[in-house]
Formats: C-alpha cells, structure tokens, sequence
C-alpha cells in the first residue's frame, strides 16, 4: 500500500510539473515569426516529446524496483525533468499554432540542411524502425520490467545511458539545423542535463559490475 502511494505521488507530481512545463512553453517570449510545421524546430520538439516519454517510463519502472536510494533518486530526477521539458515542448507548438502531430516520419527533420552550411556529423542519424536514436525496443523495455534486483538496475543503466546519448545527438542535429531561441536553449539544456546524467549512470554500472 505504501509503494503504491509513493508511485501514485509520483505521477502526480510529475504531471503537476509537466502542466507547469505547458504553461512555461506556452507564456514564454515568443519567437518573431514561428517557424514552420516543417521545420527542424517544430520536428524536434514532437520527436522528443515522444523520446522523453520513454525515459520517464523507464526511470519509474526502476524507481519502483531498485532498493538502491542514488538510484531511486537519478531515477525521480530524470522523470520529473523530462516530464516538464516534455511540457515546454507541447506548449511551444501550441502557442506556435503548429499540430503536436506531423505527416513526416520521425526524425523527418533531419533533412533540412545544417544552417551553416557545413557537412553534419548527424547526416545520417534518423529512425531506425519506427525508434528514434536511442531508444530501446519494446522486447527491451519488456525485459526492463520482468527484471529483478542487480540485473535490473544493470539492464536500467544500460538502456538509460544510450537512451541518452541518443538525445544528445538529437538536440546537437537541431542547434546545427535551427536558430528559433526558445528552441536553442532547450537543447543546450539537454546536453547539459544529460551529459552530467550519463557520468553519473557509468558510474553507477561500472559499480554493478
């Protein structure tokens, strides 16, 4: 009874501030001209929306399984904070007037061109089966969930890192492709958050090994 309340609170509060991350996208200073439904702005934040949400699912799962308190709170830490940069994102299509949804694939947006016209070395990055850059696989995620103990927290640690990394990639493509300002500094955001995460989680492993 207790664990469930604990995870109850937790999903409260992490919609709590993802309705606060809404608001925050929806009420900033908005950008001159918004830009297009096409662009590698507006592609970006649908994308990642959907790459947050699986972080938040996987770091819950673990929250709920590990004993391991550093754990637990990574885990919290990184389900709260994508959960209300997941709100930003939502608020700045809305108060663009763009749709959450686009018609192109994901990570479509890669194919606009780097602003300065240099080669990327992002070119090639796109989805590879419906998944965006590192994110895991429903038999993955399935695994995640069936896991116990050290092998969970290892199969966690695993998954989160390279989910991570492929974030990094993502918000490094979109400052190469994009100059729209609340959208620059979400991903400076994002690489900074989640490069300080992923030192954190090697350690964490390499613990557990």
């Amino acid at each position: 009874m207790n664990r469930s309340r604990v995870v109850a609170a937790a999903v409260v509060i992490a919609v709590v501030l993802g309705a606060g991350g809404f608001l925050i996208g929806r009420f900033s200073a908005p950008t001159p001209v918004a830009p297009a439904t096409t662009s590698a702005a507006a592609g970006f934040l649908r994308d990642m929306q959907v790459h947050h949400a699986q972080a938040v699912d996987m770091a819950m799962t673990i929250r709920d399984g590990s004993t391991d308190p550093d754990l637990r709170r990574l885990a919290y830490d990184i389900a709260l904070g994508q959960s209300n940069q997941a709100g930003q994102m939502f608020g700045l299509l809305e108060s663009w007037n763009l749709p959450q949804n686009s018609s192109q694939p994901p990570m479509g947006w890669m194919s606009q061109p780097v602003i300065d016209g240099s080669s990327d070395a992002h070119d090639d990055m796109g989805a590879v089966d419906g998944l965006m850059p590192g994110m895991a696989t429903d038999a993955q995620l399935a695994e995640l969930r069936g896991a116990t103990g050290v092998e969970a927290e290892t199969l966690f640690l695993t998954l989160m890192i390279a989910h991570h990394r492929g974030g990094l990639d993502m918000a490094e493509a979109v400052l190469a492709r994009s100059r729209v300002p609340q959208v620059v500094s979400m991903a400076k955001g994002i690489i900074a958050t989640q490069t300080a995460d992923i030192e954190l989680m090697q350690q964490l492993l390499d613990a557990r090994r």
